[in-house]
């Protein structure tokens, strides 16, 4: 009994199929802004029945003596990709129920004027709800089909852009890259600095950092754009005027899987050592210990000035120049796939203006899913608000894909495919 011959039919799975991408312009997806709002749709019900009745089959399958090993091998994987699907959407399910029959119970209550009952059905209520979000949530992330880079290792890097009237873009690029490192330290990453370019006057020109830990590149993935800042400076003429500067700096994240394959000829290899420069002991500025390598046949220049050995700062460099490369081969895929939809991260363009943080109304503006947050000193202190505010990201990017892949999924219908 194959599974073709059971009358099985398999429909084109989440899993198998969905891209995570972030448009964050379709004007289809406003009304479904949260997890719970696109549980409600009538095709993510329709669909995660047929998920659920699929699943039924295959563990009645499983038990049939009839199957050979190549199917029953076939029918595990697939019943260990529903089961967990199956059971949040069952559990979904119940507690909706108990929500009805908790509204059904306010109602009489309200209308018997029992007001400390009315109370405690309101309380359990409200703790119901929540659960249905987090399990909504954590559906729609079994849905999503997991990046091949979510768990790897990343290089960042930061640049500070120009602006005129002022040192803003140097300064913000360094708590930004503050930033960046206590939220490695709150999630219990690794944070190595690579590369500390400093400014005269305080701020930062650019850094770069290799961030490893538990899917470093899932959390940062959608960091890399633009950032823009609009603050008063402290100093100069402008603080004194109380004029409002605007400056920008860009992130970029770069994915670094474990094991990076790309084969570089020393040939193709311009090695320069340099003193390096800023904070970083009493071997600064005292021998030739930074290292910059210029891949010459892409133009690609890394530079690696933390460790007190230059050997050791070459290997760095090395790695780091690897990982570009790699990058370069992981975006001529992407938009070979995805030649009809820029998205943010696949393009890597830097002058998308992702996110702004003004600091005279103290409001971070995430302009893809025009998010607004209180208190920059908060986020920029990179611990649970930034954490928030990124997990407010991916979840909008699992909507994004589901939302996407349903409308497809309607559109093949529709044509009768």
């Amino acid at each position: 009994v194959g599974l073709h011959n059971c009358g099985l039919r398999r429909p084109n799975y989440l899993l198998d199929t969905a891209r995570c991408t972030l448009s964050f312009n379709s004007r289809h997806r406003k009304k479904h802004q949260d997890s719970r709002a696109l549980w409600k749709h009538e095709a993510v019900q329709k669909y995660l029945e047929t998920l659920s009745k699929e699943y039924q089959q295959v563990s009645h399958l499983l038990n049939a003596d009839s199957i050979n090993d190549f199917e029953q091998r076939t029918l595990q994987r697939r019943c260990a990709d529903l089961s967990p699907i199956a059971a949040a959407f069952q559990e979904i399910k119940e507690a909706e129920k108990e929500v009805q029959e908790l509204e059904a119970m306010c109602r009489e209550l309200d209308n018997r004027d029992e007001k400390q009952l009315l109370e405690l059905a309101l309380e359990e209520k409200e703790t119901l709800d929540k659960k249905i979000n987090t399990l909504c949530r954590k559906l729609f992330q079994l849905l999503v089909p997991k990046e091949k880079y979510d768990r790897s290792h990343v290089i960042l890097e930061v640049t500070a852009g120009r602006t005129t009237g002022g040192d803003i873009c140097q300064q913000f690029t360094k708590e930004m890259f503050e930033m960046y490192q206590n939220y490695a330290d709150y999630k219990c990453w690794t944070f190595d600095i690579v590369n500390y370019t400093p400014a005269e006057i305080g701020g930062l020109h650019h850094a770069a950092a290799h961030i490893s830990g538990d899917d470093v590149y899932r959390h940062l993935k959608y960091e890399g754009g633009t950032h823009r800042v609009q603050r008063i400076p402290e100093t100069g003429l402008s603080s004194r005027m109380q004029r409002i500067h605007t400056g920008t700096m860009s992130v970029i994240v770069l994915p670094q899987p474990e094991e990076v394959d790309v084969k570089v000829d020393p040939k193709d290899l311009r090695i320069d050592t340099f003193r390096a420069k800023g904070a970083g002991g009493q071997h600064v500025n005292k021998t030739d210990s930074a290292v910059r390598i210029v891949h010459l046949p892409t133009g690609l220049a890394v530079e690696c000035q933390q460790e007190r050995s230059q050997q050791m700062n070459k290997e760095i460099a090395l790695r780091t120049l690897r990982a570009k490369l790699y990058q370069q081969i992981i975006e001529k895929q992407l938009s070979q796939e995805q030649s009809a939809r820029k998205t943010q991260l696949g393009t890597r363009a830097q002058s998308e203006r992702i996110r702004t943080y003004n600091f005279t109304q103290d409001r971070v503006t995430d302009h893809r899913i025009s998010y607004d947050a209180r208190n920059i000193k908060e986020i920029l202190s990179g611990k649970e608000a930034l954490d928030k505010l990124i997990n407010r990201l991916l979840e909008f990017a699992e909507i994004e894909a589901v939302t996407e892949y349903l409308e497809n999924l309607q559109a093949l219908e529709g044509g009768g495919c």
